[in-house]
């Protein structure tokens, strides 16, 4: 068959989602979206089915993509080593006989190769309404595919030779295949002679079948214009010499290294050669010769030929998941993407009428799925035959939501809401004609904040569930009570909970359940600055964002905000706290801002942040180390580059290609020592020269009790270029001082497949900021000694009595916190209102509640085994807990029922 490539006749097949202008609702019968209609899965519904290892899934939502394809998340639950575990998936159906909806594969940059994208980025310039990652790709690679890819009928990428990777077809004709292909092509030169093919746009590898340790000693490849790169490929191990053809006829022959800088035309394509091959172009093919090429994929299971002529679209994939209707054995090894992970698959039912788009969300709200529990849900939602896309941090799923324009991230990836650049992707098209409006939806958030002033539109959809242009219309907008407050097209949160708005326009309306956040859904408020100078006249940024429950990041309006200063006195306007005047005699000052009883704060003192190590002069060693000998690197002082070209910087390169396992790659400070960090810190900055290795960068610390603390700088750097990091170590428990051992790299073996194994960081400016300096300096210390029972204690020797003995309750020890706060510094309020106690030491700021064991401190909610309780009209608080957080050791002796505190 000859090669034949037209992108832009691709591109345009593509279809993107219709769009259609109403130009009268007059009189309109509105029908209500389809949300939760119980669309038939398969020709059944699923509520709870039961699995393997007690295991079950729930349906939980289902809204229509387009015509012919329905988006699903479900609830998988099971049992992990005794102890329940949940994750949740999102399956995209598509009915393969809907002549309005179609499946293909998307390229990086432009539809080419070696450039990568975003999941979301290839479904933009595709004009896709729903798209996820697709095929493995070696990241240290040009950026292709290892399997093969058919995108609108074209072939653009062939299988490699390795085993038990199966892809996933769909024909011309509507029928899904799931098999392990492999390739078989040739080229046929004018004198009747021929060689064979490799191979078409593929990046080197090591072949398994073959006599050849590499892909592309002794062979020929194809290489189109879907390849963008002009290093056909790099690292091959081989110089080529390469035959330019254009239009089937040979206009060049290079000499031995290739074209130096030769793009691919979009009329031809380039033959690559070496060894044998390139004998073979010596021998037998001249420029002005006529070229003829030929190939065909081959099923490794039923020996068949397939043209990929005959494939409307193919996308390579790794093992097997599922084969009628039952768990399949693995095809291949999977111990390298094993654990528990975000996973993308894809499958087809039994009637061959549906295919899937399977993923697994591993973030905040999932935990995952191993492969053998993604087995047991494919088959519990009718997937007949399946097979593993790549996955962990590549598992990515956006969707057009219903009545919406453009896709959007479907759930958050591994890395938040970031997606990772990846080698190619499956998207859903429609093609779907005009249809009639069909019914209304209102766009907009579901939840807001207090003060938030909230954009809603009403928007429309037809019957094949593409968006219809409603930009000329004005609804009117009610709210079910006062939660939100309206005021023209304008809807302001007022008070915590739901309320119902409405848009009406004409005779038609909708509505939609609104839900105003309080400080109950809340997981973090942080502002600008956590701390500040406490100083007449300054000022700084206290602009807050507040953390759902959920994982959204919400700007949080000055108006929601009631702020409390102690020890000064102050204003914040606009997002800025300025400070009057400080009261005499304080050295620590406290701005509490509270989102409906969420608190966050801000430490004012003497001291601020504190340049630690700015690498300019260096008197102690810096060496390179690794826990595994396979491992090698450098670690040194040396000038900076890009933004800290003009400064000195520690820069750490590794090259972990000859190790496995969890491999580290350490810049270790001053030998096994480390350098001091002499005074407690709740913050460190540093800035980080990432090389986008999606490794993982930590720092460790040895603190004065000689315990090792890991702290993170960043999970996956995913970023190239210099970045300023900012870590909490407010809750660390670190003792200080303490030591700075060592900056590393982490690769670790779970996922591996996903990052780089070569690579160079550096660091700088390595900053702490140390409020202990004053905030703490001055804070008594000493010993306290109290028993279960008796009033009377000790506070550093002295005896002394408190009007409320300490309780033992559920094996924990409650006393009135005034009693330690007395001794060791701080103090406590109490808010009846509320039912909430706030206590203040240091650079610690604690909100407890009674009876609610999550509590906040600066500004984070945290869980714990107990809560306050109210006893005779005393608020008692769990001992341990409330002085651990503030920094206190404490200890229990069981013979005498003793408690002992300490600083």
């Amino acid at each position: 068959m000859k090669w034949n490539h037209n992108e832009n006749e691709n591109k345009g097949m593509m279809g993107a989602g219709k769009k259609w202008m109403v130009v009268s609702l007059a009189g309109l019968l509105f029908i209500a979206p389809v949300v939760g209609s119980g669309i038939p899965l398969n020709g059944h519904s699923i509520a709870s089915v039961a699995s393997a290892a007690a295991s079950s899934v729930t349906k939980l939502s289902e809204n229509p993509v387009t015509s012919g394809a329905i988006l699903t998340k479900y609830k998988y639950t099971t049992t992990r080593s005794g102890k329940q575990a949940s994750a949740l998936a999102d399956v995209i159906r598509i009915d393969l006989q809907n002549p309005y909806v179609k499946i293909d594969v998307m390229n990086g940059q432009n539809g080419q190769f070696t450039t990568k994208q975003s999941t979301g980025g290839m479904a933009k310039e595709t004009g896709a309404v729903a798209g996820v990652n697709g095929d493995y790709f070696n990241t240290s690679a040009d950026g292709a595919p290892i399997g093969g890819q058919v995108t609108n009928g074209v072939l653009m990428s062939t299988p490699s030779d390795i085993k038990g990777m199966y892809s996933f077809a769909v024909t011309t004709g509507g029928k899904p295949i799931i098999d392990e292909f492999s390739f078989d092509g040739s080229v046929t030169a004018e004198d009747g002679s021929s060689f064979p093919l490799a191979g078409i746009n593929k990046t080197s590898y090591n072949p398994e079948s073959s006599s050849s340790t590499y892909s592309h000693v002794d062979a020929m490849y194809i290489y189109t214009s879907a390849w963008k790169s002009t290093v056909r490929p790099k690292n091959s191990a081989t110089t080529p010499v390469e035959v330019l053809v254009e239009n089937g006829v040979i206009t060049q022959i290079s000499g031995q290294g290739g074209f130096a800088d030769m793009a691919v035309p979009a009329d031809g394509y380039i033959l690559r050669t070496h060894g044998a091959a390139a004998d073979f172009v010596k021998n037998h093919l001249a420029v002005g010769q006529k070229l003829n090429t030929s190939y065909m994929l081959k099923s490794k299971t039923m020996g068949q030929s397939v043209d990929p002529a005959n494939l409307q679209m193919m996308i390579g994939g790794h093992t097997i998941l599922v084969n009628n209707g039952k768990t399949a054995a693995f095809s291949r090894d999977v111990s390298s993407i094993g654990g528990y992970r975000a996973r993308t698959a894809l499958g087809y039912s039994k009637d061959e009428r549906y295919a899937y788009i399977v993923t697994v969300e591993k973030n905040d709200n999932s935990s995952g799925m191993s492969l053998s529990e993604l087995q047991s849900f494919m088959i519990d939602i009718g997937v007949w035959k399946g097979l593993n896309l790549d996955g962990g941090g590549s598992t990515t799923m956006v969707s057009r939501p219903l009545a919406e324009d453009s896709t959007v991230l479907t759930f958050n990836t591994e890395y938040g809401t970031d997606q990772r650049s990846v080698v190619n992707g499956v998207g859903v098209y429609t093609s779907a004609p005009k249809g009639e409006l069909k019914g209304l939806k209102i766009s907009g958030s579901s939840a807001i904040l207090i003060g938030q002033q909230a954009s809603f539109k009403l928007k429309g959809y037809d019957t094949y569930y593409n968006p219809v242009d409603t930009s000329g219309l004005t609804p009117t907008w009610k709210s079910s009570n006062g939660n939100i407050k309206v005021n023209g097209q304008t809807l302001t949160g007022v008070t915590p909970g739901v309320s119902k708005i409405t848009a009406v326009s004409g005779q038609a309306s909708t509505s939609m359940d609104v839900k105003v956040l309080g400080g109950d859904d809340l997981n973090a408020l942080t502002t600008a600055s956590a701390t500040a100078a406490l100083q007449a006249g300054s000022s700084v940024s206290v602009a807050v964002k507040a953390t759902t429950k959920d994982g959204q990041q919400i700007d949080v309006p000055d108006s929601a905000l009631k702020w409390e200063f102690i020890g000064f006195k102050g204003s914040v306007q606009n997002g800025k706290l300025t400070v009057s005047s400080v009261n005499a005699g304080t050295k620590v000052g406290y701005a509490i801002a509270r989102y409906n009883g969420f608190s966050t704060a801000i430490v004012l003192s003497a001291a601020g942040e504190d340049m630690w190590e700015n690498f300019e002069n260096v008197t102690y060693p810096v060496q390179f180390t690794s826990n595994n000998a396979q491992v090698k690197g450098t670690a040194a002082v040396t000038q900076g580059t890009g933004d800290h070209a003009n400064s000195k910087v520690l820069q750490l390169t590794y090259d972990m290609t000859a190790g496995t396992g969890k491999m580290y790659a350490y810049a270790e400070l001053n030998g096994s020592t480390g350098k001091a960090i002499t005074a407690a810190a709740t913050s460190m900055s540093i800035d980080v020269m990432g090389d986008h290795s999606l490794n993982w960068a930590r720092a460790e610390l040895k603190d004065n009790n000689g315990n090792t603390v890991y702290v993170d700088l960043a999970k996956a750097i995913d970023w190239d270029g210099w970045k300023t990091l900012n870590i909490d170590l407010s809750d660390k428990g670190i003792a200080f001082p303490a030591q700075l051992k060592r900056v590393y790299v982490v690769n670790v073996e779970e996922g591996q497949d996903e990052r780089a194994k070569t690579g160079t960081v550096a660091f700088d400016n390595i900053k702490f900021t140390m409020p202990s300096l004053s905030s703490e300096a001055g804070l008594p210390t000493g010993k306290v000694v109290m028993t279960i029972g008796q009033k009377s204690f000790t506070a550093n020797g002295q005896k002394k009595t408190m009007e409320t003995a300490p309780v033992m309750k559920d094996s924990s020890t409650y006393i009135p916190i005034k009693y330690v706060l007395d001794t060791f510094g701080g103090q406590a309020t109490w808010d009846p209102a509320n039912q909430r106690i706030t206590v203040i030491r240091g650079g610690k700021v604690m909100d407890l509640k009674v009876g609610n064991k999550d509590f906040v401190l600066n500004g984070k909610r945290k869980g714990a085994d107990v809560a306050p309780y109210i006893s005779q009209g005393r608020t008692l608080v769990p001992l341990r807990l409330v002085s651990e957080q503030l920094g206190l050791n404490v200890k229990w002796e069981q013979n005498t029922k003793t408690v002992t505190i300490e600083s």
